[in-house]
């Protein structure tokens, strides 16, 4: 099943992904189906009518993991940690769906990171990686968009990894789909820049929670991004960026210059 947030009239809802005699629509719920399950409205919407958002805004955090590739972290000029390398993003670097990537005047350096999200879909602490598929919602498309410069100068990743526009997510979430072997690749420009499979992953899904609750409690609707392949690199003003997740979809951005004034578009967790 693949459960997406849309808006129509500039009102958010969820919705069900489905074929209707060969057209792609998108069937309204009754509520946020995390909490109230999935219960239709009896609509449905031709989905080039809607206008998709981030599928889920985290109302607790992002966690991420880096250097869960070989080649990413060797690219890096890295090694891989002996456990998984845990950072966050706040919340509200979650946009959707074509949605713009802000370049920071900060920054001279910003690079695209294609990679699984995964959803979570119960509350969870000190949990077996054996039991992570039952706290699991379903599975997105992230973009750990970074400021390389700032991680380098910083010494760590809140400020490099943090800005708003920083964790686009999209198009919508997969329920239904086996993390273990997924190709993971990234275009810009509609050039191929990355191109990995999530078996190449040093630290799996379930490995990953496990190590997660081993310290902090895991909340519905949290997003857990699980590493990025080899083959980052820089976008500019101007580029659009592709992320793309075998057995989910596309998810696409583009990037323009930062605003001085407050950007009243940006999403507010519930």
């Amino acid at each position: 099943m693949r459960v997406a947030r849309f808006s129509l009239d500039d009102e958010p809802r969820f919705g069900v992904i489905g074929d209707d005699n060969g057209t792609t629509v998108i069937a309204p719920l009754k509520g946020d189906p995390m909490y109230a399950g999935v219960e239709l409205t009896g609509q449905k919407l031709p989905l080039d009518d809607v206008r998709l958002l981030a599928p889920v805004i985290p109302r607790s955090k992002v966690v991420c993991v880096g250097k869960n590739y070989v080649r990413h972290a060797a690219e890096m000029g890295g090694e891989v940690p002996e456990e998984p390398l845990i950072f966050y993003k706040p919340n509200t670097s979650v946009i959707g769906p074509d949605e713009p990537i802000f370049y920071p005047e900060q920054t001279q350096n910003l690079h695209f990171e294609g990679e699984l999200a995964v959803v979570i879909g119960r509350i969870c602490r000190k949990l077996d990686a054996a039991d992570a598929a039952k706290v699991i919602y379903g599975y997105t498309v992230a973009n750990d968009v970074t400021a390389r410069d700032l991680q380098a100068k910083d010494g760590q990743w809140a400020r490099a990894k943090g800005f708003d526009t920083f964790c686009p997510l999209g198009p919508w979430i997969e329920t239904d789909l086996d993390p273990s072997d997924v190709r993971v690749s990234t275009s810009l420009n509609g050039e191929p820049r990355q191109d990995g499979r999530t078996s190449d992953m040093v630290f799996s899904v379930a490995d990953v929670i496990e190590y997660v609750t081993s310290f902090t409690t895991l909340l519905p609707g949290d997003v857990v991004l699980t590493g990025t392949p080899e083959g980052v690199g820089p976008m500019q003003v101007g580029d659009s960026v592709s992320v793309t997740v075998e057995g989910i979809g596309t998810l696409s951005n583009p990037v323009v210059a930062d605003i001085d004034d407050e950007d009243d578009d940006l999403e507010v967790p519930a």
